[in-house]
């Protein structure tokens, strides 16, 4: 295992250092290091470890969304797991540079593999989990920027056209995953083609057919678990209410980030910034944690809604160092932690 684990580290350490190479850059030419550490020095610690909370009850709603989802699709596990599988898939998601895509399916199969559950039932809730995200983020970003508009806030044209580009991306994409829980042959096509492709890539060293009874049962158990959730629409109401938590206390963090450093924002702007950041990071742009091009999209965003670059650059260094890297040595204990178990659970 260690050999295993030390040829990941060096596939990912080349990621991450030219991510941080690219964001020095920029905070070198574009904003100036001497004057941004200058401002994260006078930085308040009771406000910013107050952040650090916050998060930690954000990823806390997190797994209480997604162990609601979980519950009236019959996968009793206790609440524990759900949190340290949420914690092991966010660790996955910023180490992989696929995000959202790579979280989800490890948790897919750890939680299956440790409920022994059919994978489509926990497939189900995790589709329906990132659902109700999406749409979450989806309505964050119209009512944030509607509010800056009503408040007479002048957009500049790159913000607005982002903005809209997003909204439209998010909403396709809702709509797409929508028919595919909804229309189970479209599915199974869409899947089956990527088989067959994978099969014809590979040269006869995928079984096929083999593969595809097993798509069919794991299909045929997401979309029952579908239709059941469709069916009890009261069992979706804790999930939405943690589900809004989870958005409010990250926006808290952020604005806690800011008042650290003496420096207040406009509601509206956290929101707006917020929801572009989050769409941004479910697309897999192939850098460890999005490290680089987000915190300089971050960093301009808030600049280009008001904010002073220097103040901007301070906020998104503090920022992503909790929602990054703190999640990172989280996750990584939390992966720790559970490899140790599973070992141990192995040699008795």
């Amino acid at each position: 295992m260690i050999p295993e684990k030390r040829a990941a580290m060096k596939r990912i350490i080349p990621f991450l250092l030219i991510g941080l190479l690219i964001f020095i850059c920029y905070l070198y030419f574009f904003v100036g290091i001497p004057e941004m550490v200058a401002i994260i020095q006078r930085i308040d610690l009771f406000y910013y470890s107050l952040a650090v909370v916050v998060l930690l009850l954000n990823m806390l709603a997190n797994s209480l969304t997604w162990h609601y989802f979980l519950r009236p699709l019959s996968v009793n596990v206790p609440f524990r797991k759900t949190l340290l599988f949420t914690w092991i898939g966010a660790f996955v998601d910023l180490l992989v540079p696929a995000e959202s895509i790579s979280g989800d399916a490890s948790k897919a199969y750890l939680m299956s593999k440790d409920s022994g559950e059919n994978a489509g039932k926990v497939v189900a809730s995790i589709v329906s989990h990132r659902i109700l995200s999406m749409v979450v983020t989806l309505g964050s970003l119209i009512i944030g920027s509607l509010s800056l508009l009503i408040l007479k806030f002048k957009l500049p044209m790159f913000v607005l056209n982002l903005i809209l580009l997003v909204t439209l991306g998010i909403a396709i994409s809702v709509v797409f995953i929508f028919l595919l829980c909804l229309k189970e042959q479209l599915t199974y096509k869409i899947i089956d083609s990527i088989l067959r492709f994978l099969a014809f890539i590979l040269r006869g060293r995928l079984q096929l057919d083999s593969l595809r009874s097993k798509t069919q049962k794991a299909l045929r158990a997401f979309h029952q678990a579908i239709e059941a959730l469709g069916r009890n629409p009261r069992s979706l109401v804790q999930p939405v209410v943690f589900s809004v938590l989870a958005w409010l206390l990250s926006v808290l963090m952020s604005f806690l980030v800011f008042v650290s450093l003496g420096y207040t924002v406009s509601l509206s702007v956290l929101v707006v910034v917020y929801s572009l950041i989050c769409a941004i990071q479910n697309v897999p742009i192939g850098v460890l944690a999005g490290v680089g091009p987000v915190d300089i999209i971050m960093s301009s965003l808030y600049s280009l809604l008001g904010v002073p670059l220097d103040v901007s650059a301070s906020a998104t260094v503090l920022i992503r160092l909790i929602t990054v890297w703190f999640r990172i040595l989280v996750g990584f204990v939390a992966t720790q932690w559970f490899g140790i178990k599973v070992l141990m659970g192995s040699s008795r």
